[in-house]
């Protein structure tokens, strides 16, 4: 499945969607967030935020200016700098 067609399936409020997205690329946000905060908890707190987003504005996601993943890795960069900052 594209990353075309799991916007246009969570736009139309399909959860299974939003399973696939995170079956998909679950692992690597979580990676991406632990290694920026350090911690496993703040990781999955992060993981969890990025897909919430992602369920609540699919249409924040463009296709047209990048993958699925590079979104969301960097809504998971964001989320963790957050962190830091505050931390």
């Amino acid at each position: 499945m594209s990353d075309m067609d799991v916007r246009a399936r969570l736009a139309a409020g399909d959860l299974d969607a939003l399973a696939d997205a995170y079956d998909r690329h679950g692992p690597y946000v979580y990676g991406v967030a632990v290694k920026v905060t350090g911690s496993q908890a703040q990781a999955e707190e992060i993981t969890q935020r990025v897909f919430v987003a992602l369920w609540e504005e699919p249409l924040s996601y463009d296709p047209a200016l990048g993958s699925l993943r590079g979104w969301l890795a960097g809504r998971a960069l964001h989320e963790s700098a957050l962190r830091a900052r505050v931390g």
